[in-house]
């Protein structure tokens, strides 16, 4: 058997193990549902000036990105974009929701919302901390 580090790994290493990983996983993990979703906010010009970005899998909608343009904060933009794709995520069976954020990000807007910290990793990945939040979208 022989190892070796790769420091530069090519796209082609890369997908070998991530296939190599969902060819082991498939048994536990085939046939739940998956899907994504955007979602956006433009101003009176048709500018883009938010957005929202999820996936679903299974009964959770996993929070990827949420953005807004700080022209336009404060004025409840990320309120409706998040709210918006909850109740997309209900309709199409979602329970859980899960989003991470980090310290300097939006932590107490998801506490606003309903989302509730389970786990911090702290200096990372240097100075900040990185928060993982989880709410309950349905019974």
């Amino acid at each position: 058997m022989k190892y070796r580090m790769d420091a530069n790994p090519s796209d082609d290493d890369i997908t070998a193990i991530r296939q190599g990983l969902k060819q082991s996983n498939h048994p536990f993990l085939a046939g739940i549902p998956e899907g994504s979703l955007a979602g956006y906010a433009f101003n009176d010009h048709d500018e883009r000036v938010g957005g929202i970005i999820a996936n679903t899998w299974g009964q959770w909608l996993l929070i990827k990105y949420l953005w807004v343009d700080d022209a336009f904060r404060q004025r409840h933009v990320g309120s409706h974009l998040l709210s918006n794709l909850e109740e997309y995520g209900k309709e199409v069976g979602c329970k859980m929701a899960f989003v991470d954020t980090f310290s300097f990000q939006a932590k107490p807007f998801y506490e606003k919302h309903g989302y509730q910290c389970q786990m911090t990793l702290d200096d990372y990945p240097l100075n900040h901390s990185l928060h993982f939040m989880t709410k309950k979208l349905a019974d």
